[in-house]
């Protein structure tokens, strides 16, 4: 592995204001700590319960509404060919004619409400590329038949859905479709929680981003500290590639995730230093025969295709500066029982596996770092422009013994560019990337992104 060099961190907004819905204190939803666990219930003329406060108002159901949301809209243009076979015969590709490109990556809705006595409700809708758009035409041209159109690609998922049950700040449970708070990339997903454009590179490609999965979770924060522990179904080895390795693994293109197997997850966060967070995360889990079909041939006996996961993260945000850091590695166990399953997984124009091979490993390090030049001085204190630079190194495929190469999954990408926040809750970001793979054997892939992005709550 290359050698990366890396320290630094950021700003975590404040656990009140709630910028990470799953790892955030219940009051990002529902705004609850402010409400006397004592209080007591009437029935309003709506026939909504309204719970007092500890001045003896009331609070009916809007006043226990939360409502947020972020979003992002892109533009880039990459100086390169993005043909599937660029990293196969990167001569032919070399002088290839760039493309553009205009997204809106992830626009996010977020409610939760306070029931009262320690009850919460939180909930996250995810439209991804604009969501998806679909028509019934009837066609002239076709003797007036009626066609279904797709008229846009995308994804609307619902993110986070969960009933959450608060006994004090130390302990908190939480049951439903929740954030796995692995890495630093899903524990501060929001746009304005990192300088790139697009989300880094590194954790998004080789582990779930964002992930999230119906299972129970415990919480809780104490002095300078906090930790979650997660129970979830574990991934499904089927859907593991050379090029995304346990990515595509926490999804299911069935109505249901199969959940055979079970895995657990956690997460510790320190707070002790002045601007400082560093946290420490995990994930562990068996993945083979973790699907609606399982392979009982005594050829696989005995595999289990365990996952472990560990990754460290920090942010500081102090003195005008804003650093990120993250190093995450994991291991596969069974590694070329699972390439040879899945090489024989049922194929055809329906079939959802991918049939590629899977390493027995992978790695994402990276680093960026932000400098606030109007910090500098006083009269633009309520705006910010950050100017900052970002390095990553990434490999989805480290290959088990007797394995095919493929050096184009080993990759580094530098970044620098510009942010500028006008109000807290709003940036406007510029950004030049440079991606290079294989040690200069394939061609290099630079690029220029434009975006504006939000996020906040918009009613407490």
């Amino acid at each position: 592995m290359k050698s990366f060099l890396g320290t630094a961190a950021v700003a975590v907004l404040s656990l009140s204001l709630g910028c990470y819905m799953d790892a955030r204190t219940p009051d990002a939803y529902t705004g609850a700590t402010s409400v006397s666990e004592s209080a007591e219930e009437a029935v309003g003329s709506d026939g909504i319960s309204e719970k007092q406060d500890s001045t003896g108002k009331k609070r009916g159901f809007i006043n226990r509404l939360t409502v947020g949301g972020y979003g992002e809209a892109v533009a880039s243009y990459n100086m390169y060919s993005d043909n599937v076979h660029r990293y196969l015969n990167p001569s032919q590709y070399a002088d290839a004619p760039g493309h553009g490109r205009f997204d809106l990556p992830h626009v996010v809705v977020m409610l939760g409400y306070d029931f009262g006595k320690g009850w919460n409700l939180g909930m996250e809708i995810e439209f991804e590329h604009g969501g998806t758009e679909s028509a019934v035409e009837k066609e002239a041209e076709e003797a007036g038949e009626f066609e279904k159109e797709i008229e846009r690609g995308g994804e609307v998922a619902l993110e986070q859905f969960w009933i959450q049950k608060t006994f004090f700040p130390q302990l908190n449970i939480r049951a439903g479709h929740i954030i796995v708070p692995v890495g630093l990339t899903n524990t501060h997903h929001f746009p304005t929680e990192f300088f790139t454009v697009y989300r880094p590179e590194g954790e998004n490609t080789i582990i779930p981003c964002t992930w999230h999965q119906t299972g129970l979770s415990v919480w809780g924060t104490a002095g300078k500290w906090r930790y979650e522990a997660m129970i979830l179904p574990g991934l499904n080895s089927s859907f593991f590639t050379n090029d995304g390795w346990i990515h595509d693994g926490a999804a299911s293109p069935y109505e249901f995730t199969p959940g055979n197997r079970l895995a657990g997850a956690f997460r510790v966060d320190n707070y002790s230093v002045k601007g400082l967070r560093l946290g420490l995360s995990g994930y562990a889990g068996n993945s083979f025969n973790n699907d609606i079909e399982t392979n009982r041939s005594q050829k696989y006996a005995g595999v289990k295709g365990t996952v472990l996961l560990g990754a460290f993260d920090f942010t500081y945000d102090d003195h005008n500066f804003v650093a990120r850091g993250n190093f995450d590695y994991g291991y596969l166990r069974d590694a070329a029982y699972i390439t040879e399953q899945n090489k024989n997984q049922m194929s055809g124009t329906s079939s959802p596996y991918p049939h590629t091979p899977v390493g027995r490993g992978a790695v994402a390090a990276g680093v960026e770092v932000g400098y606030d030049f109007f910090g500098l001085s006083p009269k633009l204190k309520d705006q910010k422009f950050y100017v900052f630079g970002r390095y990553e190194y990434y490999n989805s495929y480290i290959p088990y013994t007797g394995a095919t190469q493929y050096l184009w999954t080993e990759r580094q990408r530098v970044a620098v560019g510009i942010n500028y926040f006008p109000i807290s809750e709003i940036v406007i970001k510029a950004e030049y990337s440079h991606r290079f793979s294989g040690d200069n054997v394939f061609n290099p892939e630079p690029s220029l992104s434009l975006g504006v992005a939000f996020s906040g709550i918009f009613k407490h």
